[in-house]
């Protein structure tokens, strides 16, 4: 694997390294070790799957607080995604910022999301399938999230979106928030 920083302070962009033959190919997609050299905890208590039939569906922006807060590693195994992070850690000097990424089944790329880090993300075909790993079981109680729209974060998502839940496009906006994010 080959890991990348991203201009988010803790996010990393993590690139397979298929070795093939005349079969096809082997990848790791998570190696321990690796990824505590790289200072990305390692620990996933769990996995889920994300299936999307339109074009367009847009999921997140996610998060939880602490103690419960997750770590997550995010592929795109069909079709195509932009997956968008925001950092919501308020000591952190990337504060608020955002970063988007083109996670597809052909680049095969990860997006390593660290601990303070709102996710979400677009689906840019058809039928599309994320895994993800994470650090931490989920609790409803710990949830909780950003509105996808906020002008505050002035997400320029790359097609409109046209699927979105109640509950995703319900989120407070920042400035209506007495409290911190995260």
């Amino acid at each position: 694997m080959r890991f990348h920083q991203t201009k988010l302070k803790d996010a990393t962009l993590i690139e397979l390294e298929p070795r093939g033959d005349e079969r096809g190919f082997f990848a790791r997609t998570m190696c321990r070790e690796e990824f505590e050299r790289h200072g990305l905890l390692s620990d996933f208590v769990q996995q889920n799957t994300s299936f999307s039939a339109q074009r367009g569906t847009l999921r997140g922006l996610h998060y939880q607080h602490q103690p419960h807060a997750e770590a997550k590693l995010i592929r795109c195994i069909r079709g195509a995604i932009v997956d968008v992070i925001v950092d919501i850690r308020e000591d952190s000097e990337t504060y608020l910022h955002h970063q988007l990424f083109e996670l597809t089944d052909t680049n095969r790329h990860q997006l390593y999301v660290p601990q303070g880090f709102a996710h979400a993300f677009q689906t840019l075909t058809d039928d599309v399938e994320v895994s993800y790993l994470v650090s931490a079981a989920y609790y409803p109680e710990a949830e909780s999230g950003l509105r996808y729209n906020d002008e505050r974060l002035a997400i320029e998502w790359p097609i409109p979106p046209t699927v979105v839940s109640e509950k995703d496009a319900s989120w407070p906006l920042i400035r209506e928030r007495s409290k911190a994010l995260f």
